[in-house]
């Protein structure tokens, strides 16, 4: 299936999916302890750009990202920066953060395809990988060329810079 099929059907499906090499996946059901740290790191991602003021947008699950011709993710949360995208749009082309929080079903996944497929974007500057377990994140940043830095947090923030947002540890994990 391609990426404009998937879309297209995806959205007559009950339910979340991804396309990864032209195969379709359905999403797991979440726990409890994913949903709430999920809706916190929007929340975070939501309140540092408006505290910053700046010209970007946090979306929550359920908005998908192109990867290639046959791959679309749907991430927990992003951030894209520029104008506000229409109420109707469906898939964001240019993400600069992504968030995926881990779940026992793709926690392998997350960490490694997921990965490399995100920063096959030119728009992706940063990939979370948030831990709903363990008080832990793994920030992924581009680096120069084809480097990909990484950071393990247990405490203090994470500076996602660009575009210029900082978000405390306890924001996502509480005190």
């Amino acid at each position: 299936m391609s990426a404009e099929e998937f879309i297209a059907w995806s959205q007559t499906q009950a339910g979340r999916y991804e396309l990864a090499g032209g195969e379709v996946f359905a999403q797991a059901s979440e726990r409890v302890a994913h949903a709430k740290i999920k809706g916190r790191v929007y929340m975070a991602l939501h309140n540092a750009i408006c505290a910053k003021g700046l010209p970007c947008h946090s979306l929550p699950d359920g908005m998908a990202i192109r990867i290639a011709a046959d791959t679309v993710f749907e991430p927990d949360a992003q951030v894209y920066c520029g104008p506000e995208l229409p109420p109707d749009t469906i898939v964001v082309e240019n993400p600069i953060i992504v968030v995926e929080v881990l779940s026992p079903s793709t926690g392998k996944n997350d960490s490694l395809g997921k990965l490399a497929a995100y920063f096959r974007l030119p728009s992706v500057a940063h990939y979370l990988i948030v831990s709903p377990d363990a008080r832990l994140i793994f920030h992924h940043a581009r680096g120069e060329g084809e480097t990909i830095l990484t950071r393990i947090i247990r405490e203090g923030s994470v500076t996602l810079d660009p575009p210029g947002l900082e978000i405390a540890f306890a924001d996502i994990y509480g005190e």
